[in-house]
């Protein structure tokens, strides 16, 4: 598996790349037609006499229609780059982690006094499966009400238990570690489970869980 996984990703990385060496091979030629224009322009006093002539001529204005049909090939190109990736992404996901063995876990927040989130660690069955340092700008896009997956993976049918460590500052702004673990059934078909953040008032702390996505 971890081959195929490896083929997977060269092949769609390789693509990528390809695509991108075109975009850029068409912008370079795009600059050095700038720079080749800007070498042939009239000096100053040249550019001033032309600027009192009556009219321009239609063949002056012929490269500036160039350039701009260039530039919008290049712009072009950027944004298919864009989709490609896109595209071999979600490929390289429905390879790698089919829909019969597919499992992902998602964070969410809805705190604002009792706790600031640092990281998330994830072990299932046992095992450390992911370990996340949250940047400030991501914690508050969860704060905004942003879903964040931290991870994704595959396993067989059948019971399982997923751990889940919270690091951050709690109440009164010292350091917080708590843990919440949930027991599931993985059957067939993907399975998404939530690890929720909330403010319990009524005891002034953090409240952390763990539910299965219906």
């Amino acid at each position: 598996m971890p081959n195929f996984q490896n083929r997977v990703r060269a092949a769609a990385r390789g693509a990528a790349l390809a695509f991108c060496m075109a975009a850029a091979a068409l912008a370079a030629t795009s600059a050095g037609w700038r720079v080749a224009a800007a070498a042939e322009a009239p000096s100053a006093p040249a550019a001033a006499s032309a600027a009192v002539a009556p009219a321009t001529t239609a063949g002056s204005a012929a490269p500036a229609g160039d350039f701009k049909s260039l530039d919008g090939e290049v712009q072009g190109l950027k944004k298919e780059v864009l989709d490609l990736n896109r595209d071999l992404f979600m490929l390289e996901e429905e390879l790698l982690f089919p829909a019969n063995t597919q499992v992902a876990v998602f964070v969410s927040l809805d705190v604002g006094t009792f706790f600031e989130l640092d990281s998330v660690q994830l072990k299932v069955d046992n095992k450390e499966v992911a370990n996340y340092l949250y940047t400030e700008r991501e914690v508050e896009a969860l704060n905004r009400g942003g879903v964040h997956r931290v991870y994704i993976g595959n396993l067989k049918v059948g019971k399982h238990e997923l751990v889940a460590f919270f690091t951050g500052k709690g109440p009164h702004e010292r350091d917080y570690k708590r843990g919440a673990n949930l027991g599931f059934e993985k059957g067939v078909g993907a399975k998404y489970l939530e690890l929720r953040i909330s403010d319990r008032q009524s005891a002034l702390q953090p409240e952390f869980r763990i539910r299965e996505w219906e």
